[in-house]
């Protein structure tokens, strides 16, 4: 059964219904609406809709709790339009048809809808194709609500008739005016220290709903004394931080955790390392990913942090968790302090473009082998120079086919181990050009 609710429906309520603090506290105006000011201020995207009474289609991306299904209630009610939720969770094509019939008859009638879908990354391509023509002929207008990047879960088709608005998290400040509304609401002050109090934002980490969740809990607690932190925590249980595994979070947050090991910060690398193991990730899955660090971001400028990496990953197979998860660490540690390189992964690229370009070149007479008499006939091996019968065990021959020129694919950087490989590059180039000038190649 679609989750249908309109603006104008009658909602009776006995007069000694409980009303939860977050529903006491929704706005009544978009100028009430705490935070946000990114997409509601004069000169932000909402705010210049509004001021041009010129409403597009919209998609709300970020976190829960921080205000999106209130500012699109508040929306139809600045712009005048029947106000219709819907959620993809429970709403199928049946019920879609029914939204879409109704605002047609609205319509008719000289009246518009906003309709708010929440969850809207969860339709399909085909329900998401449904909302096109209604949003093209002007029956609805689309305010869409996901928390996940409407760049992989929205059809482009949508996207390209709505406009995407980030809405982030309620920093501290904007936290503690919504607790300071809700102690006028309530009529009491919270039982809090100032540590407490702080720390009571931190467990609700920047979602507006939860910290009124947890503040209605506090101001029914019958206490002497305000509560410090300690006490605070054995009272309430800290929210569980948010990460999804397969969502948004999980690449945002191996994303923070790659880049910090790539510019050499141990501590922050050990912060979202640790991010990802409080959001349950599989610490096989941070091994795996160290891996590729070392490979990536450090290669030859020290080979000994490939070996690190595997051996945290071994260590971790054997000891499990949490013991296991210390291993992880000290790779964490190893890889961010340790020098880094991508000139073999520039010269693989490099490298690899220029044998497809090339790819049908054979290489020169001289390095192939001749095993029959005939290959021997048509120059196979003939010149070859063995290069550890040579002087320095280095003959300086030409490696390449005879159509290309030599090219210098890998170039070390002066950092790390790679220092010492480029005095090696430059040692060799130096003998081969010796060779060449010599005549001896």
């Amino acid at each position: 059964m679609a989750d249908l609710f309109s603006k104008d429906d009658p909602v009776p309520e006995p007069s000694t219904a409980h009303r939860p603090l977050a529903d006491r506290l929704r706005p009544q105006h978009l100028s009430e609406v705490i935070g946000q000011q990114q997409v509601l201020g004069p000169d932000a995207p909402l705010g210049v809709m509004l001021a041009s009474g010129s409403l597009s289609s919209i998609v709300f991306w970020g976190p829960p709790g921080v205000g999106k299904t209130t500012i699109a209630r508040l929306l139809a009610d600045e712009t005048d339009l029947h106000f219709v939720q819907i959620s993809a969770i429970f709403s199928g094509v049946p019920e879609l048809r029914k939204v879409f019939e109704a605002a047609k008859l609205r319509r008719g009638n000289g009246q518009g809808t906003l309709l708010f879908v929440d969850e809207i990354h969860r339709f399909n391509k085909a329900q998401q194709d449904s909302f096109l023509p209604h949003m093209e002929d002007g029956t609805i207008l689309l305010v869409g609500a996901t928390t996940e990047n409407p760049s992989f879960e929205l059809n482009a088709a949508v996207l390209s008739r709505s406009q995407v608005m980030v809405l982030t998290r309620l920093s501290p400040e904007d936290l503690d005016q919504l607790a300071q509304r809700a102690e006028q609401e309530l009529g009491k002050t919270l039982p809090l220290t100032e540590a407490a109090r702080r720390a009571l934002f931190d467990m609700a980490d920047g979602d507006g709903r939860t910290l009124l969740n947890l503040i209605e809990q506090v101001a029914a607690w019958k206490v002497s004394e305000p509560l410090d932190p300690e006490q605070l925590g054995k009272r309430l249980m800290r929210r569980a931080a948010k990460y999804d595994k397969s969502g948004d979070e999980h690449y945002n947050l191996i994303s923070a955790l790659h880049k910090s090991v790539r510019g050499s910060d141990p501590d922050a690398a050990l912060y979202w390392f640790n991010r990802m193991l409080e959001g349950g990730e599989d610490p096989r899955y941070l091994a795996r990913r160290l891996l590729r660090m070392a490979i990536e971001d450090i290669q030859l400028a020290d080979p000994q942090a490939h070996t690190i990496a595997l051996h945290a990953w071994e260590s971790y197979e054997r000891l499990g968790s949490p013991e296991g998860e210390l291993a992880l660490a000290q790779a964490v540690v190893y890889l961010a302090l340790a020098p880094k390189s991508n000139a073999v992964y520039t010269a693989f690229k490099a490298s690899r473009e220029a044998a497809r370009k090339t790819g049908s070149e054979p290489p020169p007479k001289h390095i192939l082998n001749a095993p029959t008499k005939l290959m021997s006939e048509q120059g196979y091996g003939a010149g070859y120079a063995y290069d550890h019968d040579a002087e320095d065990a280095f003959s300086g021959q030409n490696y390449f086919p005879d159509t290309l020129p030599r090219t210098q694919f890998y170039k070390p950087v002066e950092r790390g181990f790679e220092r010492d490989l480029s005095k090696r590059v430059a040692y060799f180039e130096k003998l081969r050009s010796e060779r060449k000038n010599s005549g001896k190649t």
